[in-house]
């Protein structure tokens, strides 16, 4: 067994069955190693090691390495950001429209299919020790967050303007940019000159 997890410690904790076969594992032994609690499955095909280096972002990850075009967004973004005190119990993800559905056996995932227009506007990779994943920028995350503010909450929305306006790294050009291809600057607009002028 020691030479499966050093496959997937050579591959930052992750394989996909195809190449594990490649490499002379066989089945029987993958399944043992799931059923031993050495490895789990992240879904069909994809395998990570569970006794492992993982960092905080590891979930993001995951979820990337699952599926290709997701990319972490609103309430999960806030979060990255530190624009949000709220811990989200499921880990928020968009995808282009019209995305075949998928489903993970872990991390908890909530899926937003976002319109092709917007889907890929201020999309930022994030390289780990165990991968990559996609996230989008400081003031797209703000742009969504107004933009789906009757669904999480115009109180989380505004708390994320709040807290992006205190940052060092504020830039409101860009913002206002960035909601012009959003369609949300007529509501973003009013939001920013009362926090900007108190």
């Amino acid at each position: 067994m020691n030479s499966l997890e050093e496959y997937f410690i050579a591959n930052k904790g992750y394989a996909v069955m195809k190449d594990l076969k490649n490499n002379s594992f066989h089945t029987r032994a993958i399944s043992k190693a799931v059923e031993n609690g050495i490895i789990e499955k992240v879904k069909p095909g994809l395998y990570k090691l569970i006794d492992y280096d993982w960092d905080e972002n590891n979930s993001f990850v995951d979820i990337c390495k699952a599926k290709r075009d997701a990319v972490i967004c609103l309430s999960s973004a806030m979060q990255y950001y530190n624009l949000s005190t709220i811990n989200p119990q499921l880990i928020t993800v968009a995808v282009p429209a019209n995305t075949d559905k998928f489903k993970l056996k872990y991390p908890p995932i909530k899926i937003y299919y976002f319109s092709k227009i917007l889907f890929p506007v201020e999309i930022e990779q994030v390289d780990t020790e165990q991968g990559e994943f996609k996230i989008y920028s400081l003031e797209k995350t703000i742009c969504d967050a107004f933009r789906y503010r009757n669904k999480i909450g115009e109180d989380i929305a505004l708390e994320a303007l709040k807290n992006y306006l205190l940052r060092k790294n504020s830039n409101l050009s860009k913002l206002h940019k960035i909601a012009k291809q959003c369609k949300v600057n007529s509501i973003l607009e009013p939001y920013i000159k009362v926090l900007v002028v108190n």
